[in-house]
């Protein structure tokens, strides 16, 4: 009886040294260099505009109405607590979502941007391709009185390359085309 209480001990002590370390210790350091070295990132990547928090870089968001450039679509209705793709595979209810989703992004879903009728794997994407946003400049110049040209042209402002030259690819963060968007004029009512 006497080595099975020590061995207990032993085991009890073991326990409380590495929930001290790796429960404590350990999440307070990575904080604290998370803090330090990168402090944006470590906060959420959020976005400020006119003082307050409208968004995060790193998570799509939803934006209803023709005067917005729209993200991907989301599977978990951009809900970061529960990120996550369909799982659909092939078959009759994908292709009825995908015909769905053309439809209400008044596009033809057999030449649609497949990032225009799909969900991403989180459901959560804050960009958007180049094609899809081209896609978008006419229903979003009409709906706010602007000419097609200057919002191509606020698509190219906001189009980034593949990153280091070939990683990636080319990609538009619709957040910050958005408020460009509104910084350029406000929406047309009605």
């Amino acid at each position: 009886m006497n080595n099975v209480v020590k061995q207990s001990l032993a085991g009890l002590r073991a326990m409380l040294v590495l929930t001290v370390l790796l429960g404590v210790l350990y999440p307070a350091v990575v904080w604290g260099v998370g803090q330090f070295v990168a402090r944006d990132q470590a906060a959420g990547s959020l976005v400020s505009s006119g003082g307050r928090v409208v968004g995060s870089s790193l998570i799509g968001q939803q934006w209803p109405g023709d005067e917005w450039f729209h993200g991907r679509p989301s599977a978990s209705a951009y809900a970061g607590d529960t990120s996550g793709g369909t799982n659909l595979g092939p078959g009759p209810d994908l292709d009825a979502e995908v015909a769905q989703r053309g439809q209400a992004a008044g596009l033809d879903a057999t030449s649609a941007p497949a990032d225009a009728l799909t969900a991403s794997a989180s459901g959560l994407d804050p960009h958007i391709s180049p094609t899809y946003a081209a896609a978008q400049v006419e229903r979003v110049a009409a709906a706010r009185g602007l000419d097609v040209s200057q919002v191509r042209s606020l698509v190219a402002e906001h189009t980034q390359e593949r990153v280091a030259g070939f990683l990636g690819q080319p990609r538009v963060d619709v957040l910050e085309l958005n408020l460009a968007l509104a910084r350029l004029t406000a929406p047309s009512a009605g």
